[in-house]
């Protein structure tokens, strides 16, 4: 099964945008003086060494070296392009074109060398094996109090009668202000007409805004 070929228009646009620039890289270095195949070996060593710098930053990340020569690899590619529009007479260029198209060679050997053998930051860091989790603690379980010993019957003696508990003192009653009775009671009122059912205590304190105890106290008093 053969697939069909379709052309992608952002390669196309690449292919045309890198062959454009390699050429103006090759016009610029034979204008410089360098004839024959070093005129053409020029674009060459521009384009690995951006294509160079991008693929360290790709794969490793941001750096400053892979940053640094990557523009100046871009700076020489986008300055051809740039000096060949016309802003430079390549009849005669200037001593420092000259000069930097001399240069190029060793800056970008240096470039290449440095991006290949430098060391990777990311691949050089040893794994750290993560520590052993703690074991988890034993869940611990809820002991029951012992049960108090029941207490013992003291026997009684023939004839002795069991002695009495003392019974308790009644709890003296909440005091309640007479305003506050009557006031209880116009509610106690209005609830029942509302509802048909008289009033219940938690409905009282609900509706009083006071504690308990006081509010059985009113209850009471309603009675």
């Amino acid at each position: 099964m053969t697939r069909s070929f379709r052309p992608d228009a952002v390669l196309v646009q690449a292919v045309i945008a890198g062959a454009l620039s390699f050429a103006h890289l090759h016009d610029l270095a034979a204008a410089a003086g360098q004839t024959g195949w070093k005129a053409w070996a020029y674009p060459i060593s521009v384009d690995l060494l951006l294509v160079a710098a991008w693929r360290r930053l790709r794969s490793d990340g941001p750096s400053r070296l892979a940053w640094c020569w990557f523009l100046i690899a871009l700076f020489a590619s986008l300055g051809a392009n740039v000096a060949t529009a016309g802003f430079l007479d390549l009849a005669h260029p200037p001593a420092w074109l000259r000069f930097g198209v001399a240069g190029w060679p060793a800056l970008a050997f240096l470039g290449g060398t440095l991006l290949a053998h430098a060391p990777n930051q990311a691949g050089d860091r040893v794994p750290v094996p993560p520590a052993p989790a703690a074991p988890a603690p034993a869940p611990e379980v809820a002991r029951e109090p012992a049960p108090d010993p029941a207490p013992q019957a003291v026997p009684l003696a023939a004839g002795e009668e069991t002695p009495a508990l003392p019974a308790a003192d009644p709890a003296p009653a909440m005091p309640v202000p007479a305003a506050l009775v009557a006031h209880a009671r116009k509610v106690a009122d209005d609830h029942q007409t509302r509802t048909g059912t008289p009033i219940d205590t938690d409905t009282l304190r609900a509706r009083l805004g006071v504690p308990a105890p006081m509010a059985d106290a009113i209850a009471a008093q309603l009675t």
